[in-house]
Parts: C-alpha cells; sequence; structure tokens
C-alpha cells in the first residue's frame, strides 16, 4: 500500500495542477507521492542518497553534517531531491516559497518521466526503497552478531572497491552463461592402451582406465584459466572466487547490488538534470507563473543554471543542448544537405520549417547516456554559441588559464571525463598470476597513469577481499609495469 502524501491542501491542488501541465506535454511518469520535510529531514535524506534509511556507516554521518552546515553558513539548500523507484517519492523543503514548490514539482516530474522512460534506468530495480530497507536490517544483523567494529571495517574495504564494477553489464552478454548440463564425457577408448579386443580386459584393466581418467581431467582443471577472459566486474569475479564468510559475502553483494542501482544516475547527469531544467522552465513559463512571481522564479531558476566556477554545471549544459536539439530538428539543420554547407551565414539562417523538434527530444531522452548525448549532438556551432573553452592551472602564473577554444579537444575532454566517470577502468585477467593462486588486476591504459596513492590503497583493499597477493598491470611514465602488493609491503616489476 502506497504511503500517504503529508502535503497540505494548498500543497495538494498545486501538485495536482503541476502533473496535469507535465501530462498535458506527454511527459510519463510512475505514480509520484511528495512529502514534506525540514531542511535536517532533507539533509538526512541527501545524506542518504535520497533514501529514508540507510545501514548505519560513518560516511553517511559525515556527509549529513557538511550538508547541514552548507545550510546553516548560507552556503547551499537542496531544494528538492527524488528517488527512481515505482511509485516515486520525492521530498519538499518546507520552508520553501510557493514560487519554488511549484519549480520543483515540474522538476521532479521531469526527472521522473527520465527514471521510466530512459533505456538506461530499464535495468534498476524499481522497488529499490523496499530492497534498501532490507539491506540496512542485514546489516545491523550483522553489528549484532560480529561487533560494530568488524562489520564497519569491512564494509570500508567494500565501500572503497564500489566502483569496480561493469557498468553496462546489464544490457550486454559479454561472457557465455554456464551451461546446466554437464560436459560431454570423453569416450573411454581415449583412456585406453590400444590392444587387440580379445586381450583389451587384461591390457586396459577398469581400475587402470579409472585411475588415467581422473588423472587427465585434474591435469585439465590445473590448465583452466580463470576467468577465461578478463572480467570488468572485480566484485562480482571476488564474490564467485574470494574466500568470503556468508555475511562477508552478503555485504559485498549489498554494496555491489546499490553501485549498479546508482549507476545510471551518473550516467545520465547532464541529460537527466537538462530534462528536468527543460521542463520546469516549460511547464513555469508557458502554464504554472503568475505575473508576481516572475521575478523569484527568474532568480532562483538563474541560480541552478548559474556557470559553476569549479568547472561544468549538467544543468545549464543538459538544458541547452536539449533546446538546441529540438530547435536544430524543428528547422531541419541536420543531414547530409545541412552537414555539407560550407556557409556559416548560410547554416545560421538555415530554416526547412521540419517541426520535428519535440519528437526528436523525447526520441533522445529514451535511447542515450551522456556520452553519446554529448558525442552525437554536441557540435562547433554550439560550443561557438555559448563560449565553451578548456582552462588549466597554470603553476608558473598561479592562475587558471584558458588552453583551448577548440571544438575536437573540448569534445574530446568532454567525453573523456565521461567514460567511466573519468575513472580508471580495471579487469580481473587471472586468479592464478604465477601458478601462485595470486590476483592479477589488468588496468585499461587510455594515456593517463594511475595514481599510485590510490592504486596501492586499492591493491589493500582487495588484498583483505581476495586473502593472498593482488597485483595490477599497467604503464607507469609510459612503460609497462606490475604494481604488487603480498600483504605486507608494495613493490613493482
Amino acid at each position: 500500500m502506497v504511503k500517504p502524501s503529508n502535503l497540505t491542501p494548498e500543497l495538494y491542488k498545486l501538485k495536482e495542477e503541476i502533473e496535469e501541465y507535465a501530462r498535458g506535454y506527454g511527459l510519463d511518469f510512475f505514480e509520484v507521492i511528495f512529502e514534506l520535510v525540514d531542511f535536517e529531514k532533507i539533509n538526512e535524506i541527501a545524506s542518504y542518497g535520497g533514501f529514508p534509511t540507510r545501514y548505519p556507516h560513518w560516511r553517511f554521518g559525515m556527509e549529513y553534517d557538511k550538508l547541514s552546515k552548507s545550510y546553516a553558513y548560507g552556503l547551499s539548500k537542496i531544494y528538492e531531491m527524488v528517488i527512481n523507484n515505482d511509485p516515486c517519492y520525492a521530498y519538499l523543503l518546507n520552508a520553501n516559497n510557493i514560487v519554488d514548490q511549484k519549480m520543483v514539482m515540474a522538476h521532479v516530474y521531469g526527472h521522473c518521466d527520465f527514471f521510466k522512460n530512459n533505456y538506461w534506468f530499464s535495468q534498476t530495480n524499481r522497488r529499490m526503497m523496499d530492497k534498501i530497507a532490507n539491506h540496512a536490517t542485514k546489516v545491523r544483523k550483522y553489528i549484532e552478531k560480529y561487533g560494530e567494529d568488524t562489520v564497519e571495517e569491512f564494509l570500508d574495504v567494500c565501500l572503497s572497491l564500489d566502483n569496480l564494477i561493469d557498468y553496462y553489464s546489464p544490457f550486454i552478454k559479454r561472457y557465455e552463461e554456464l551451461s546446466d548440463k554437464k560436459e560431454e564425457e570423453e569416450k573411454e577408448e581415449e583412456y585406453k592402451i590400444k590392444s587387440k579386443s580379445y586381450m583389451d580386459k587384461y591390457i586396459n584393466p577398469k581400475e587402470f582406465v579409472e585411475k588415467i581418467k581422473i588423472e587427465r581431467k585434474a591435469e585439465k582443471e590445473k590448465k583452466k584459466k580463470n576467468p577465461p577472459e578478463p572480467v570488468r566486474d572485480v566484485l562480482l569475479f571476488l564474490l564467485q572466487n574470494a574466500p568470503l564468510e556468508d555475511w562477508q559475502a552478503s555485504i559485498l553483494s549489498i554494496v555491489r547490488d546499490e553501485a549498479y542501482y546508482f549507476a545510471p544516475q551518473g550516467q545520465t547527469k547532464i541529460m537527466n538534470e537538462g530534462w528536468a531544467s527543460y521542463w520546469h522552465s516549460k511547464i513555469m513559463t508557458t502554464k504554472a507563473l503568475k505575473p508576481e512571481e516572475l521575478i523569484d522564479y527568474a532568480d532562483h531558476h538563474s541560480g541552478t543554471l548559474a556557470t559553476s566556477p569549479g568547472g561544468l554545471n549538467p544543468y545549464k549544459l543538459g538544458i541547452e543542448l536539449f533546446r538546441d536539439i529540438e530547435d536544430r530538428w524543428n528547422k531541419g539543420k541536420f543531414g547530409k544537405d545541412y552537414e555539407e554547407c560550407e556557409s556559416y551565414e548560410e547554416k545560421r539562417k538555415w530554416n526547412k520549417n521540419l517541426g520535428l523538434g519535440k519528437e526528436k527530444i523525447f526520441e533522445v531522452r529514451k535511447i542515450h547516456n551522456d556520452v553519446t548525448f554529448i558525442d552525437n549532438f554536441l557540435t562547433e556551432e554550439f560550443c561557438r554559441e555559448h563560449k565553451l573553452f578548456l582552462y588549466n592551472y597554470n603553476k608558473q602564473t598561479g592562475r587558471y588559464e584558458i588552453t583551448s577554444r577548440k571544438f575536437d579537444d573540448i569534445k574530446k575532454q568532454l567525453l573523456f571525463n565521461l567514460t567511466n566517470f573519468g575513472q580508471p577502468i580495471i579487469y580481473v585477467e587471472e586468479s592464478n598470476y604465477e601458478n601462485r593462486g595470486e590476483l592479477l588486476l589488468y588496468h585499461k591504459h587510455e594515456g593517463i597513469d594511475l595514481k599510485l596513492d590510490y592504486a596501492r590503497a586499492t591493491l589493500e583493499n582487495i588484498f583483505k577481499i581476495w586473502k593472498r597477493p593482488v597485483n595490477i598491470r599497467t604503464k607507469v611514465d609510459n612503460k609497462n609495469k606490475v604494481l604488487r602488493f603480498d600483504g605486507r609491503e608494495h613493490s613493482e616489476i
């Protein structure tokens, strides 16, 4: 049974109004339950990753403390929080004024439409609210049984490795599934010494044949490589092969499940926030906004889309790119003729009045993630119009300076930062490295070396799960290296 909302009658009426506008524009979402909370509660929910309850761990308390201080000092304020679930749960801050509440509701409906319809969320658990609560109950039971320090220490290890998953595995069958059928038995003749049929029972007695069969099978098992090909889901490999106690395997499985649930949010940050911002802007400016609310709305909307001093604002890039796609497909600014046109002025004035913009942005929302979104739809004209550039810190001058305005450089850097969230791509290569039962990992080097302090800390934590030495094959200063941790000290080969 769905929990009833605690909205005031006024806010509930506004909720129904905004929902009607959203559906009228073609948005399609699960039922949305809004909860009205104070700043302490919304900070607590935010520190738990958007859920009202999580398993106990110090990092949630640290995040809550950071959010609370930021709110108290006026540095930041959480306006909304929404969970990918069926039904979707969304939280409104009770201190917001009516204009903010309307804008937040419209923004939430944009998110909920994205959660339900975007391909990259299609494999997520739509009952994660219940599953997260079950995870919390399990961990608390382990704490009661094995002690808080023991469980928390193992949780620290697992959480430090939660990015070592295969983000695309829910959609791609990378490896042949193991068959439930037994392997076909080899013919008995293959184990026998050739002989005349009448001498067979003397030359190949049953005991002799069975002994040869066992020896051959043992030899084959020894030669088998595990895994047969590199595995990107390191956590799954550890779950299946590491010498874990039952409670440890359960906790590692919990961390892995939650990592896969949250992964699409990282894969679609620009698109998701851009889509929600596009629709709150559309709904507010065309339907929900009263004349006397215009200044408050403009102030808070512009704050959401302000350029971040630390780099990219996903809200701004996302909404502007969706608007650009809509404009291009309305005017026919795509296809062979447009791409081959060499006149900048002619391309600027290009308008075939096709009116395909709305259909196109809904299509884009359905099938893309941030990487394919940027790769397919970021254009040189867009970069020029929005004055995008690359910058870096100059140690000599002590200032940040523009390093490039070239479109290819900008796009390449954006895609690099978005691929695997800018984190190194790691595979399990072998579980019996050099025939010593050691784990060998492989770093897919793409021009940037591993941060050695991070790499060493990762090897140490994997050692705590694998219980034997752990190695990683990589490149350091363009030279092939194997970093190793044997449980006591680090070394390089």
